[in-house]
C-alpha cells in the first residue's frame, strides 16, 4: 500500500467528498417539508462516510482504521437504503439517482479493497 501523508491523499476520501456534495445537491430538489426528514438523514449518512474515513486514518493503527472504514461502509448502506426510499416517494420518483448510485457502489468497493489491503 502506498504511503499517505494525510487522509486527503486517499482517492476514496476524495470520492466520498464528491458523494456528500452530490447528496446535498440532490436533497436541494426535495420539498421544503423534508428538510428535517429524509433529507437530513441522507446528508448525515453521506457526511459520515468521508468523516469516518478521515478519523480512521489518523487513529494510528490498522485495526482502528479498518473499524472506521467498516463504519463508513455502513453509512453507505444507510445512504443507499434512503435513496431507494426516495425513489418510491412522490417527490423523488422523477429525480436522477444514477450518479449517486454509481458513486456509492464504487466507494463501497474501494473501502472493502482498502480493508483487505490493511488486513494483509
Amino acid at each position: 500500500m502506498q504511503n499517505i501523508s494525510s487522509y486527503k491523499d486517499l482517492v476514496v476520501w476524495k470520492k466520498s467528498i464528491d458523494l456528500a456534495t452530490l447528496t446535498y445537491k440532490l436533497t436541494d430538489k426535495f420539498p421544503r417539508e423534508e428538510i428535517y426528514g429524509i433529507s437530513s438523514q441522507l446528508k448525515r449518512a453521506a457526511v459520515s462516510v468521508a468523516s469516518n474515513i478521515a478519523e480512521g486514518s489518523i487513529r494510528g493503527s490498522k485495526k482502528d482504521f479498518c473499524h472506521f472504514l467498516r463504519i463508513a461502509s455502513g453509512s453507505i448502506a444507510e445512504l443507499q437504503t434512503q435513496i431507494e426510499i426516495c425513489k418510491h416517494l412522490p417527490f423523488g420518483e422523477k429525480l436522477d439517482y444514477n450518479e449517486i448510485d454509481g458513486l456509492s457502489v464504487e466507494i463501497n468497493k474501494m473501502i472493502h479493497g482498502l480493508i483487505n489491503k490493511l488486513k494483509s
